[in-house]
């Protein structure tokens, strides 16, 4: 048990029956920057410093100024849960909506978006639709959670938030969650749009405990 308590800066201080850092922690792992040369980004865990396994119980992947080759494409994941090969092909069942507003303040709405969820389907799944390249500033940014994905007991849940500049000059609000529908444990997770390359921006991955 932690007490907090300020000084004589008014500042806070901690008094500790144990150690506040035993509450939880988050620690930088990897960030995988894309140039322009290529389809998909994938951290695959034991690769290139990449851990992904049950050192945390919780991973927190976020994604800055997202930039797509083409104009109106869709930013996607998926998880592998096959050490050899990493086919990106788990089980999922999702939930998607979106609110939405444009430049001109003449449309807005919330609602579900049905067309961007999964029923025990196997395909990449939308993080982010519609995402606009036609100018040079458009772009996605947004986080997705994992939670637990080494468990062998339970499916694998996951939480994401994303804004974008859609194609057609509206701001996007883009909530997703779902679940990985196995008891395998999930040891890579890889990123792409729907169609050409990942023109630019970065993408970090922190554990959480």
């Amino acid at each position: 048990m932690a007490l907090v308590k300020l000084n004589n800066r008014g500042v806070r201080s901690a008094t500790t029956f144990g150690s506040i850092s035993a509450l939880g922690e988050m620690r930088f792992i990897k960030k995988l920057t894309a140039d322009g040369s290529g389809t998909t980004l994938s951290f695959v865990d034991g690769s290139s410093d990449v851990v992904f396994d049950s050192t945390y119980k919780e991973y927190l992947f976020t994604f800055k100024d997202i930039h797509a080759q083409f104009d109106n494409v869709n930013f996607q994941f998926n998880g592998s849960d096959d050490d050899s090969s990493h086919s990106y092909d788990v089980t999922k069942t999702t939930t998607f909506f979106d609110a939405r507003h444009d430049e001109a303040d003449s449309g807005t709405s919330v609602g579900y978006a049905t067309a961007n969820d999964l029923a025990q389907g196997t395909g990449f799944q939308m993080l982010s639709p519609n995402v606009g390249a036609g100018a040079t500033d458009e772009c996605t940014a947004g986080y997705l959670r994992i939670f637990n994905p080494s468990s062998t007991t339970f499916v694998k849940h996951f939480i994401s938030r994303f804004n974008v500049y859609h194609a057609s000059d509206y701001t996007m609000d883009y909530y997703m969650a779902g679940y990985f529908n196995t008891a395998a444990d999930i040891t890579a997770i890889q990123f792409k749009f729907n169609t050409g390359n990942i023109d630019a921006g970065d993408i970090c991955l922190y554990g959480i405990n």
